[in-house]
């Protein structure tokens, strides 16, 4: 299972901070823009994690950006349109604005409970996006469409790996297969180029975004150590133990970028991730250090059944902290949480074939949890480590 692809500063007060966590972490944001065959690009799903990284790392390197999603995105220094792309007339009128659109970064994702709806509303959305562009004769270079772990089997309970972007297709129904034969007959038919981008957990943050695992550890940690809980992995034993990767929202967003510009990369897959694998038997400890709490060993408890009952407390520790005002329900999904803690295999998935094509970059896990949870802290997510252990 993977944080949408079917979809996301700097203290750690109470613990010693990693040397040169901070200094790395400015300086990736901070690199000089690389403009070089700048074009115009539309971020489909601009609200989700995925799509508001690639779209703010789009602006940063100087294109020209609009971001199409249904609801407003707070802060976003692109354009937005408001578009409901599972209607072909509305994403037709809607994207007409966008009639000089290169560059299509395809992120909308709706759950749905079965497979083969999965693949109806999920193909059409893409279906209404090629071709709203198509009638507004935006002059389309370039598609990169994300898939994730369920394109190797992960949401099944097992998969082969190290997973590689050659391995055969499941005979199990898959929305992102029929996202892709759709993509690839409509490139050969119009002529623009397209590469699948593989992620796997992506961590970031973007309002009103739940399906985050970053959000759902953060805030899981937050509440336990308001009830002067210490930290226990809520997941099994297993899952404890079994090995496990993560993508960065923003490693991911300087991927879509470079598979947009490298002309090796027209119709190929790749996995991304940070390049790294863990257990969360060595991470859990580590993140309860950063909050400033006792760690205790792992007991299984649903978190899809404990964590709403603590709504009115959220609100409360908003109050307190002085933190955002987001609802409890757009913080996290829990189900998505429990599924990623009791998934009981090695979820590994190779990127050498991204790095052999150009794409390289990398980074530590767990000091980027670090990074990211510091980063919550500072925009008053999350209370952060600075916040006192309630007893």
């Amino acid at each position: 299972m993977e944080t949408f692809p079917e979809a996301a500063a700097e203290s750690h007060a109470g613990a010693n901070p990693t040397p040169g966590i901070i200094e790395q972490d400015q300086a990736r944001t901070a690199a000089p823009p690389h403009a070089s065959g700048a074009g115009v690009a539309l971020v489909a799903g601009a609200g989700g994690v995925i799509g508001r990284h690639a779209a703010d790392e789009y602006a940063r390197r100087g294109w020209k950006v609009r971001g199409a999603s249904r609801r407003p995105v707070p802060g976003a220094d692109w354009e937005h349109l408001s578009v409901d792309l599972l209607d072909a007339g509305k994403a037709r009128e809607g994207l007409a604005p966008a009639s000089d659109t290169t560059h299509l970064v395809f992120g909308a994702y709706i759950e749905r409970p079965t497979s083969a709806e999965l693949s109806e509303v999920n193909t059409a959305l893409l279906r209404n996006t090629l071709d709203g562009l198509h009638a507004a004769g935006a002059p389309l270079r370039h598609v990169t469409l994300y898939q994730g772990g369920k394109a190797y089997g992960a949401h099944l309970g097992y998969f082969n790996a190290p997973a590689k972007e050659r391995d055969p297709r499941l005979i199990q129904p898959n929305f992102y297969y029929d996202q892709e034969d759709l993509l690839r007959e409509v490139a050969a038919e119009r002529g623009f180029a397209l590469t699948v981008l593989r992620p796997e957990g992506v961590i970031g943050y973007a309002t009103g975004n739940p399906m985050n695992l970053l959000m759902a550890i953060a805030v899981y940690a937050s509440i336990s150590k308001e009830l002067g809980q210490p930290l226990r992995f809520p997941g099994t034993v297993a899952a404890y133990d079994a090995l496990y990767q993560v993508t960065d929202a923003e490693l991911l967003a300087r991927a879509a970028v470079w598979a947009g510009s490298e002309p090796a990369a027209a119709g190929e897959i790749y996995n991304i991730t940070n390049g790294d694998q863990f257990r969360w038997r060595q991470l859990w400890p580590a993140f309860a250090k950063y909050f400033g709490m006792e760690y205790a060993e792992p007991q299984p408890v649903p978190l899809t059944d404990a964590m709403p009952q603590y709504r009115d407390l959220w609100e409360q520790m908003t109050v307190r902290y002085g933190l955002e005002q987001i609802p409890y329900g757009d913080l996290v999904r829990w189900e998505f949480a429990d599924f990623i803690f009791r998934s009981e295999f090695d979820n590994v998935s190779s990127t050498i074939k991204a790095r052999q094509a150009g794409f390289a970059d990398c980074l530590d896990s767990e000091d980027r949890f670090l990074e990211l949870f510091d980063r919550l802290a500072q925009q008053r997510i999350i209370p952060g480590p600075a916040a006192p252990l309630h007893q």
